[in-house]
């Protein structure tokens, strides 16, 4: 996910690593790399050049303290680079923020009106909607608008089957105000306290769909008006925007297909060019999967830092607290055994996607992408081909247990060897976590008593998968930390010597 926002950033990063003063020079070559990274990204042009200007202005014009306490007292050492990324972190945000998510109500009412052109993601998004106001013990009703496309009506109706919300459908030949007009009777009548509204849509902006969106508006009167764009379109997505912006008011957008966006340049720009916030993201295709978009999380990712608050609300929503302490007190105590591994794997599946989730964690995102979602099915099959006992105490399992257990996984005795591996480098790492707990890290439940100032240096992504992933990754992080250690060397003799000749 906006892979190539997140190398521009690292490279200018590395860059300006071994600087020991911020000048115009080394600060155009970082910015150089950021800007080649936002053109790639199909940022638009005028939104860049503003950007790089705010961060150039602000990394050069501000008086920097070298040296700072923190809560504890603790004097910490600022370099020129961290106040590179700070200044870009900052700029970052405000480029996107801030953002409100909640949805308001009239007359007691949620009303969304969604919005879009065809293949969005539209008639999608309207049951995720749904769903999450049905979280928040709401009762909604979802309105087929979108009488021009038959295949609309159904798919809603689908959704709303799963949801067991009931789905408003026109008569024949019924314009899409008159439905609205009445569906929102229906509502009032029966108690229902949300309404979507999931009007039609074109393959592009036309004269037609905007007067019948704006009949349809100007019938229902809804509370929030919603934009529903797909970020893989890029800079079209925001002259999408654009082109609603200027005939319906509009209270935000939903940006869809985020987790499969490699460029970002919809997200960076759309508020700036339109002034119409992005409010939610949907990152998957299941109907929990539509987050609250928070400018400061993507901005973490962005600029490789992750997203943990982010991934503590992931956690609170799958993950029962009581039982996750229950879970990390046996960890603690050295008892954790394969069933508790299997128990959180299941629980990482609940979150979504796995390269998702390791992409919020601090200094991991990098290698997000190489991970084999397909791994963690072997392993739970292994796990579950083990007896309770042999899961309670993996030790144990010796040549032929491992032979027994890879005939029953369909596996081969070396992988089941590996597991096992593998699993005393867990335990290892619950070790390495343990004590303290006051970070971020500590709120996601279960973790408090594990979690210490982050990831422990050397923490290898794959170590909860089996096959050859693990090694590859491991290989692959000590390559690049060679590297990063030879060029952090090198620019610290140069800044050295260019300090000399002065």
């Amino acid at each position: 996910m906006l892979e190539t926002l997140t190398d521009g950033f690292r490279r200018a990063r590395e860059r300006l690593a071994g600087v020991t003063t911020l000048s115009e020079a080394n600060l155009d070559e970082a910015l150089a790399d950021v800007r080649r990274s936002l053109l790639e990204a199909d940022v638009d042009y005028g939104v860049m050049r503003d950007f790089l200007e705010r961060v150039r202005e602000k990394s050069l014009g501000t008086r920097v303290e070298t040296k700072v306490k923190d809560a504890a007292g603790r004097v910490h050492r600022v370099t020129p680079g961290q106040h590179f990324v700070a200044t870009c972190e900052a700029e970052l945000a405000a480029l996107m923020g801030p953002v409100d998510a909640t949805l308001a109500a009239r007359d007691g009412v949620t009303s969304v009106l969604l919005l879009g052109l065809q293949g969005v993601g539209k008639t999608t998004v309207a049951g995720k909607l749904a769903r999450r106001l049905q979280k928040q013990g709401r009762r909604p009703l979802l309105v087929a608008a979108d009488v021009q496309r038959p295949a609309a009506v159904e798919q809603l109706q689908r959704l709303g089957a799963s949801l067991e919300v009931p789905v408003h459908i026109g008569d024949p030949g019924e314009t899409p105000p008159s439905l609205c007009r009445r569906a929102r009777e229906r509502a009032r009548q029966e108690g229902f306290d949300a309404i979507v509204y999931d009007s039609a849509g074109r393959l592009a902006i036309d004269a037609e769909l905007m007067a019948e969106l704006e009949a349809v508006a100007a019938a229902v009167e809804p509370a929030n008006t919603l934009l529903v764009c797909d970020a893989l379109m890029g800079r079209d997505a925001v002259n999408v925007a654009r082109g609603f912006a200027e005939r319906l008011a509009l209270d935000g957008v939903i940006l869809t297909k985020l987790d499969g966006d490699a460029r970002g340049g919809a997200a960076l720009a759309v508020k700036a060019v339109t002034g119409v916030p992005i409010r939610f993201v949907g990152t998957g295709e299941t109907l929990d999967r539509l987050e609250e978009f928070r400018p400061e999380g993507l901005t973490s990712r962005i600029l490789g830092m992750g997203d943990v608050v982010g991934l503590v609300r992931d956690f609170e929503e799958v993950v029962d607290a009581k039982q996750a302490e229950a879970d990390a007190e046996r960890m603690l105590r050295g008892r954790f055994g394969m069933e508790d591994l299997l128990s959180q794997l299941k629980n990482l599946q609940k979150l979504g996607p796995l390269r998702d989730v390791l992409a919020k964690l601090p200094g991991v995102g990098d290698f997000a992408g190489q991970v084999d979602e397909r791994e963690l099915v072997k392993t739970q099959a292994m796990i579950q081909s083990m007896t309770p006992r042999e899961r309670e105490r993996p030790e144990q399992i010796d040549k032929s247990r491992a032979a027994r257990i890879a005939l029953g996984s369909g596996r081969s005795p070396r992988e089941v060897h590996e597991l096992v591996a593998r699993f005393r480098q867990m335990r290892e790492l619950m070790g390495a976590l343990g004590g303290g707990g006051g970070g971020l890290l500590g709120r996601i439940p279960g973790m408090g008593r594990l979690a210490g100032a982050g990831v422990p240096a050397g923490f290898d992504p794959a170590a909860l998968l089996g096959g050859g992933g693990n090694r590859k990754l491991r290989r692959q992080s000590e390559a690049r930390q060679k590297s990063d250690s030879k060029k952090k060397r090198k620019q610290a003799k140069a800044a050295r010597r260019k300090s000399r000749r002065r």
